[in-house]
């Protein structure tokens, strides 16, 4: 007994030390972060570091509304060309000196990185010419009107042209190139374990509370509140929907919350005609076309899904019921777009009428440590295309896994996820659903090869639309179009959650990045 109250002690202990006398934060994020490089992969977890190691020519708040960066002032000079003001004094991390040249070269840059699963290209796809007007000024032509361009510069990391020319991903994970003009400078970098920071003392913006950062990948859920109770870390993110109600009621613990950007949903291979690499018949042999690529069954799919149940058995309640991007009050969303009940009776009538009266078989594959609950979705999800006869077997893996299958279009059906971290829903429709064009940056991660010309004619139609009430109506117009069409199959809308022991406040943000910055002693 007295061994138990010795332990139990101990971790109040470590709990409650004062925040006053803390120098190092100490954090455990819930996913792995694949690369230093800030223009490799546009994925939240490296994209919460490189906002730590490096600034965005514009920064977004944690409503997702665009504020000055390494730009601090702007005005459009004719319908095709934006003028910048750059922020004087800024210096990267090793002195080199912040101009003109490297917004350029930045912006050069994206196109060249090699292998990268989720391009940046999308945000500059419209940018034409970059004109480097004196040391601090800069000139941006694009290729029509683009009323976006802020809202994209806010998604880039600014890399020097004088230390990153010539330099590769490879550089940057290897600490070699990590350095941009963020609040943190990097001191060292353990692959898929931990990120080591040091505060940058000649940081341009509000200094950080913190001298030291200890950024540790804890991908198991239990694992990670267990390093929390007993002190091992001060902060998770993604925190288990299976803990909210006891971490609610234990007073060493305070929580952070918000809705999320996020939203989960199901793609399909849009790719092929014939066989789908992972459908079969009712016995267990190949199809000779893919079912997928009719839209009655694709809407058999969705119907056979009960959104609600998800969110209350597996989510815990903590997400909502989603059929598409974005949640109410974000630019484009469509209010009339409701979520419809289950009705498996309908789904089955639609798979008849299809030519599957006996349904099929598939294997749906997800992530089992990325998202929050991602391998219990999809079993769910599983389970309910099985009672409607399309036989399910479900293929969780890690997400560094998965993520290369994926953009490779291996898979028939899969979980997959967009944060739609502008505040908008244009980057999510350009890079998720338009037809995969590398040279213009668009359908980056439509890993489904979803293509729809009428779609891609209305989106691009609201991208070069200079009137905001015009171009949200022709966004809602393509979301319809999507929708309509079956082109994912939408689940949910995240809420993010973060705990932290008590003396510490987080600033919670809408994107989830999960960012040392935001992290700061609590007010006595």
């Amino acid at each position: 007994m007295r061994k138990a109250l010795g332990a139990a002690a101990i971790a109040a202990a470590a709990l409650a030390v004062p925040a006053a006398e803390a120098q190092t934060l100490t954090m455990g994020v819930g996913a792995i972060v694949s690369s230093l490089d800030p223009h490799f992969y546009n994925v939240g977890p490296n994209n919460a570091v490189a906002a730590t190691l490096f600034s965005r020519f514009l920064e977004a708040d944690g409503q997702a509304r665009i504020q000055p960066g390494l730009i601090e002032g702007w005005r459009v000079v004719a319908p095709d060309t934006w003028e910048f003001r750059l922020r004087p004094g800024v210096r990267f991390h090793n002195g080199a000196e912040f101009t003109a040249e490297d917004v350029a070269f930045t912006i050069a840059r994206l196109p060249t990185i090699v292998n990268s699963p989720g391009s940046f290209v999308t945000y500059t796809r419209a940018i034409r010419a970059v004109e480097a007007v004196d040391p601090l000024t800069v000139r941006i032509r694009t290729a029509t009107p683009h009323p976006t361009l802020l809202v994209d510069l806010a998604r880039i990391a600014v890399v020097s042209r004088r230390t990153h020319e010539g330099a590769g991903t490879d550089d940057f994970n290897a600490g070699r190139a990590a350095i941009g003009t963020g609040p943190f400078r990097l001191v060292q970098h353990r692959p898929s374990d931990r990120i080591v920071m040091e505060r940058f003392e000649g940081y341009w913006g509000e200094r950080p509370s913190w001298q030291r950062v200890e950024y540790r990948m804890i991908t198991s859920d239990p694992a990670r509140t267990a390093a929390l109770l007993a002190g091992d870390v001060d902060f998770i993110d993604q925190v288990p929907s299976a803990d909210l109600a006891r971490l609610r009621r234990d007073p060493r613990i305070v929580l952070s919350e918000i809705d999320s950007l996020r939203n989960a949903f199901l793609a399909l291979d849009h790719s092929r005609d014939g066989p789908s690499p992972f459908v079969a018949g009712p016995d267990g042999r190949p199809l000779e076309r893919n079912p997928l690529r009719d839209v009655r069954v694709r809407r058999a799919l969705s119907l056979a899904i009960d959104r609600h149940a998800i969110v209350e058995r597996v989510m815990e309640g903590n997400a909502s019921p989603s059929m598409q991007f974005v949640g109410p009050g974000v630019f484009g969303h469509v209010p009339d777009l409701e979520v419809p009940r289950a009705d498996p009776e309908a789904a089955r009538r639609l798979l008849a009428e299809a030519g599957y009266p006996q349904g099929f078989r598939i294997t749906l594959h997800g992530p089992n440590d990325r998202y929050q609950n991602d391998a219990r979705t999809i079993q769910a999800v599983g389970q309910m295309w099985t009672r409607i006869g399309v036989r399910t077997e479900i293929e969780a893996m890690p997400f560094t896994t998965f993520i290369g299958r994926a953009g490779r279009q291996e898979f028939s059906a899969f979980y997959a996820s967009w944060g739609s971290s502008t505040g908008e829903t244009s980057a999510a429709l350009r890079s998720t659903l338009a037809t995969f064009d590398r040279e213009r940056g668009l359908g980056a991660v439509n890993r489904g090869r979803y293509s729809n010309p009428e779609f891609d004619r209305t989106l691009l139609a609201a991208m070069a639309e200079m009137d905001d009430e015009r171009r949200e109506r022709l966004l809602q117009d393509a979301m319809r179009i999507a929708i309509d069409d079956q082109a994912i199959v939408p689940l949910l809308l995240f809420r993010n959650v973060w705990a932290m022991r008590r003396g510490l406040e987080h600033a919670a943000r809408a994107d989830e990045l999960t960012r040392p910055q935001d992290v700061r002693l609590a007010a006595q």
